[in-house]
C-alpha cells in the first residue's frame, strides 16, 4: 500500500492573480478600446459589452465589475512573454440590467513589476 494519496483524493489547487487588490485598469483601455464601436480589434469586443448594456457613460461600472473579477476569479492560464507574465482569468460580471454575463479577461505583470494590468476582455 503507497503512502501517495490516490487522484480521487488530491484537491486543486486555486491560483488567484497576484497582487489582485491592486489592479491597473487605464479609463482609455476601456473607453478607446473595449468600448469603441470604431477601434479596428475593440469594436468587436464593444458590440458585446454595449449588448450587455455597457457604454461610454457608465465605464466605471465596468471598471469596477473587471477589478471585482480581478479579485475573485481563478487563473486558468498563464504564460511568460518577453514583457512579463500574462494571466487569463474566466469569471461572471453584473451588466447594469443586473444580469450576469460571461467573460474572459487577460492581465500582465510586466517583468520587475508586481501590480497586475489590464489587457483586455471578451465574452466566454
Amino acid at each position: 500500500m503507497s503512502d501517495r494519496p490516490s487522484a480521487a483524493s488530491k484537491t486543486l489547487k486555486i491560483v488567484k492573480l497576484p497582487h489582485n487588490k491592486k489592479v491597473i485598469i487605464s479609463k482609455e483601455k476601456i473607453t478607446d478600446y473595449i468600448l469603441s464601436k470604431t477601434h479596428a480589434t475593440g469594436k468587436f469586443k464593444a458590440i458585446f459589452f454595449h449588448k450587455a448594456g455597457f457604454d461610454e457613460t457608465n465605464a466605471d461600472m465596468l471598471v469596477a465589475c473587471l477589478k471585482r473579477l480581478a479579485k475573485t476569479g481563478t487563473v486558468k492560464e498563464t504564460s511568460v512573454t518577453p514583457y512579463g507574465k500574462k494571466f487569463v482569468l474566466e469569471g461572471k460580471i453584473k451588466t447594469p440590467a443586473g444580469k450576469s454575463v460571461g467573460v474572459r479577461t487577460v492581465w500582465i505583470i510586466e517583468s520587475a513589476q508586481k501590480t497586475p494590468r489590464f489587457i483586455t476582455a471578451y465574452p466566454v
